[in-house]
Parts: C-alpha cells; structure tokens; sequence
C-alpha cells in the first residue's frame, strides 16, 4: 500500500546509485526512489536487466539511467562513481545492493574455496569498493546516506553466506565512524524471508512454513517492507540515524 504521508518529490533533484538495480530489491529501490524524484543509476553485472529495468522507468515518467558494473571489480566500480558525479554534479544516495544469494547459503565444505571467495568478494568486498569509491562524489551533499543490505542470515551464521552479511552489519559501522566527519549516515537493513515471485518458486511449502512458524509476526514478508524500510533510512526523518541495522524478518532474527 503505498504512503500517500510521504512527499512525492521527497529527493527531488538528488542522484541514487542502485547496485543490484536490474531486479529484485534493487529494482523496487530504483522504482521508489525515482518515484520521488531522484535521478536513478541502476547498476547490475547483467547490463541488459539493468538496461530493461530503467527503461520501464523511463517510460513511467522517471529519469533513470543504467550501467554494466560487476561490484567486485575496483576499476569498474570507479569508472561508474567518477561517471555518475561528472554527469550529475554529486550523488546523494548509494544502495550496496548487489550480492550472492540463496545458491551460496550452504555449508563451506559443500560450496569449496572458489564460491567461497566469490561470495566475499561480491558480498563484502563490493561493499567496501562501492562505499570507498562513492565517499568523495558524496561529500558535503545535504542528506547524504549510503544503505547496505544486510540479511537476517547475519544473526544465524550458518553459512558463508551468513558471515558475509554479518560483515555488512560490521562495515555498516565502520564506515557510520568513517563517513560522518563528510556528513553522510550509513545504516543497513536485514530483510528476513521475504516472498518475492523468485523467492516463491524456489521454496517449498515446508520451509515457508519452518519459517513462518519462527516469525512473531505470522504473515509474509513482502518487497515493499524493505522498500519502506530503505525510504526511511535515507529521508530526513532518520538525520539523527547512523551506523544501525534494521531487521525486516517479523520478529524472526531477534537475537541480540
């Protein structure tokens, strides 16, 4: 349901680089922030979904553009950031989005040292090159915020999966410390299961019930949750925010 509370042209005039943009949470950031008035940067490893998925934007009236950008390579990363800031002065809002996922959360022995090092290097890595490269086009910039997107497999720790994304609860403060002398607040989120089309192909009623039972909350977690959780985050409403985690689960990682 949408919140007809919050202004339209909230970020009118500020830029966003989504990466992960071409679908997923990444798209849904794109798609509400370009709602209110931000200029869009969808970055995806897969140009063409990130290129589809402005597109649709584009045709809804946003102002959105895409680039080809694997997280995990420095070079590329910067060439995007220095990109972005020529072209539009600044950026305002980074969404380190951009992550491996369910295929990765298995046990180590199974996955081996090559996926395992992928995993960081996508997961935790990206983070750092994508948060260190946007530092300086941020800098100074009224309501800067960057927001990593942690899970809540980051409380369970089950998996290398898991470790990377309590590495992003982890660099979300060192990077709060770092960053706030340049005025701009880090936080994450930690969504629980949420039941996207994806997640709903590829879970059997069993699990989602295993994991709706551990819940509080008993309903399904749903994409705009995290949506509405982002949009807060990089508001004015949380200017007096930085450093946390925001769990999305229900009640499910209450862990302390």
């Amino acid at each position: 349901m949408p919140d007809h509370t919050r202004p339209k042209g909230e970020h009118e005039g500020k830029v966003a680089l989504v990466t992960g943009g071409g679908r997923g949470f990444g798209k849904a950031f794109g798609e509400a922030l370009s709602a209110r008035g931000a200029h869009v940067v969808l970055a995806d490893i897969d140009g063409a979904a990130a290129a589809e998925a402005a597109a649709e934007l584009a045709a809804r009236g946003a102002s959105a553009t895409a680039v080809t950008c694997d997280v995990a390579d420095e070079a590329e990363v910067g060439a995007v950031v220095h990109g972005v800031a020529e072209r539009h002065g600044g950026l305002d809002i980074l969404v380190n989005n951009a992550g491996l996922h369910a295929a990765y959360n298995r046990p180590f022995t199974e996955l081996g040292l090559a996926k395992v090092r992928r995993v960081l290097d996508v997961n935790v890595m990206g983070v750092i090159i994508c948060s260190l490269a946007a530092r300086e086009a941020m800098k100074g910039r009224a309501g800067a915020s960057v927001v990593n997107i942690s899970s809540s497999a980051a409380y369970a720790n089950r998996s290398i999966y898991g470790v990377s994304k309590l590495a992003v609860r982890g660099l979300t403060v060192s990077f709060a410390r770092e960053f706030a002398a340049d005025g701009i607040r880090v936080n994450a989120i930690a969504p629980g299961l949420i039941f996207t089309d994806a997640v709903r192909a590829e879970l059997s009623a069993a699990e989602a019930d295993r994991v709706l039972g551990e819940q509080i909350l008993r309903r399904e977690g749903e994409e705009q949750d995290v949506v509405e959780a982002l949009l807060h985050l990089v508001s004015s409403r949380a200017s007096f925010v930085t450093g946390e985690t925001l769990r999305v689960t229900g009640g499910f990682a209450l862990s302390v």
